[in-house]
C-alpha cells in the first residue's frame, strides 16, 4: 500500500473510532435525558462507525491471528502506562488540572490490570487454549477490571460493587 493511502486509512481509523466512542456517550446522555430513540439512533450509528473502523483497521493489516493481537494490546497498553500517561500526568501537574488528573490516573491503573490480563490470555493461546474466566467485570467509574465478583468497593475510585456492569 502506498505511504498516503496507508496514512489516510489510519487517520480514517482514528477519526471513526473516536466517533464509534462518541456517540455511545452521546445514546447514553439522550438515555439519560429520556429521549430513548435518540439514544437508541446514536447507538445504532455508533455500531456504523465502529464497522468502519474494522473496515479501515483490516485493510491496514492491523488483525492478526489471537496471540499476535493479544501483544498488539499488551504493546499498546504497556505504551500507554510507561510513556502515554506518565507524561499527560506530569503536564496535568504541572497545569494542576485535578479532573484530567484524575481520569489519567483511572486509567493508568486500569492499564496496567489489563496488560496482566491479556499475557495471561496470550499465554493460553500460544499453548492453543482459551482462557477459563469466570465473569469479567468493569467499574463505571474508573475502568478498573476484575474477573469473578467484584470487590465491595472499587480499590481504585472507591466505587460500591453493585454499579460495576458484568460481560
Amino acid at each position: 500500500m502506498k505511504e498516503m493511502t496507508k496514512d489516510n486509512l489510519k487517520a480514517a481509523f482514528a477519526g471513526e473510532s473516536q466517533a464509534h466512542i462518541k456517540y455511545l456517550a452521546y445514546s447514553a446522555q439522550a438515555a439519560k435525558a429520556g429521549k430513548p430513540n435518540i439514544a437508541r439512533l446514536f447507538h445504532a450509528i455508533a455500531y456504523a462507525e465502529q464497522v468502519h473502523a474494522v473496515n479501515h483497521l483490516k485493510e491496514l493489516g492491523g488483525i492478526g491471528d489471537t496471540a499476535a493481537n493479544l501483544q498488539a494490546a499488551i504493546d499498546g497498553e504497556n505504551f500507554e502506562v510507561e510513556e502515554m500517561y506518565a507524561a499527560y500526568l506530569q503536564v496535568a501537574e504541572l497545569q494542576n488540572e485535578r479532573g484530567a488528573k484524575r481520569s489519567m490516573r483511572y486509567a493508568t491503573e486500569a492499564e496496567k490490570i489489563h496488560v496482566e490480563m491479556y499475557s495471561d490470555a496470550k499465554a493460553a493461546a500460544e499453548a492453543g487454549e482459551d482462557i477459563e474466566i469466570d465473569e469479567v467485570h468493569i467499574c463505571p467509574v474508573c475502568g478498573f477490571t476484575h474477573i469473578g465478583d467484584p470487590p465491595d468497593r472499587c480499590p481504585v475510585c472507591n466505587a460500591k460493587k453493585d454499579r460495576f456492569k458484568a460481560f
